[in-house]
């Protein structure tokens, strides 16, 4: 018999477990049709709330209900790469707690997947209810991948993904620390069906993602699947030491034919500033790299676990 392995990260979500259960649950009856288990792994990535209190009242109900809780807060990333490593079924869905990712989607999902795909995922095709910067920001952080990632990252991705045992395999042979989901989705490969779908707003509780996270989050994705910005930061350095022979021989040729007037001072500290500004610049695309290998050499674990059943 198939079994269907439902993750969802948790962090700080308690009032979203018991109306995601319910929600769930109304909308996977088709199983029972096509003998398919079920399993749900909440992975709890170190609430400070009553998260792993929810789910063990849930677990005197169910049995299907599975715990990973982790020693302290390790990422959404580092859960939703626990909730792979812990789903035992052979097919494999990523879902948000907060209703974000309907799971009215799943009959549908499921049929897709019948007809011979490897990965049904979603997208969403407005950002109702989102600060309109954010959108703006989220919507050239996706051009901007495109042009400089050769590796498929559609705008308006979710992590809301139906996955095969081997797809699901496949992601869990990358086993780098510093990790970004949405693009190792798209280098693994495999067939995928996209389902769009409109926005859908938290069902309770305040999203935990900020500006300044979804900036660094943004940066992680650049350099794990670019090398795009060390290219630029040697096409500036080049640039600039075209712009000072030219410079030199502009300088030459004016001591030559007009002599030598005094320059003014600020232009020279303009100059200064910017060629200043520039090397920091580059010197931070550098260091962005170099940190990212230096915690990958330390082979650290991607999480650690406290609780589960």
């Amino acid at each position: 018999m198939s079994m269907l392995s439902v993750v969802v990260p948790c962090y700080n979500e308690e009032e979203n477990v018991a109306p995601f259960y319910e929600e769930l649950m109304r909308h996977t009856s088709f199983l029972d049709e096509r003998q398919i288990e079920l399993e749900v792994l909440y992975i709890d990535d170190g609430s400070r709330d009553g998260t792993v209190k929810e789910v063990k009242k849930l677990r005197e109900r169910d049995e299907r209900i599975h715990l990973v809780s982790f020693s302290r807060n390790f990422g959404k990333e580092a859960a939703m790469y626990a909730g792979l490593e812990n789903a035992r079924g052979d097919y494999v869905v990523l879902m948000d707690v907060d209703l974000q990712d309907p799971p009215s989607l799943l009959p549908e999902m499921f049929s897709y997947m019948e007809q011979g795909y490897d990965s049904v995922a979603t997208r969403r095709v407005s950002r109702k209810g989102e600060p309109p910067i954010r959108s703006f920001f989220a919507r050239m952080f996706y051009r901007l991948m495109k042009r400089i990632s050769r590796t498929e990252i559609m705008d308006g991705a979710r992590d809301y993904r139906l996955m095969t045992r081997q797809m699901v395999d496949a992601i869990l042979s990358m086993q780098e620390y510093n990790r970004f989901t949405k693009g190792i989705f798209g280098w693994v490969g495999f067939e995928t069906k996209w389902l769009e779908y409109e926005n859908v707003e938290r069902a309770r509780g305040e999203t935990k993602w900020n500006f300044w996270r979804l900036f660094l989050y943004s940066l992680d994705g650049i350099t794990a699947f670019s090398t795009a910005p060390l290219m630029l930061a040697s096409v500036v350095g080049v640039l600039f030491c075209v712009l000072a022979f030219v410079m030199i021989l502009f300088i030459i040729v004016r001591k030559l034919i007009f002599g030598d007037p005094v320059s003014g001072w600020p232009s020279l500290v303009c100059i200064i500033l910017m060629t200043s500004g520039v090397q920091f610049f580059c010197t931070g695309i550098l260091g962005q790299y170099l940190a990212k290998t230096y915690m990958e050499v330390k082979r650290r674990p991607v999480y650690l676990v406290k609780e589960n059943f």
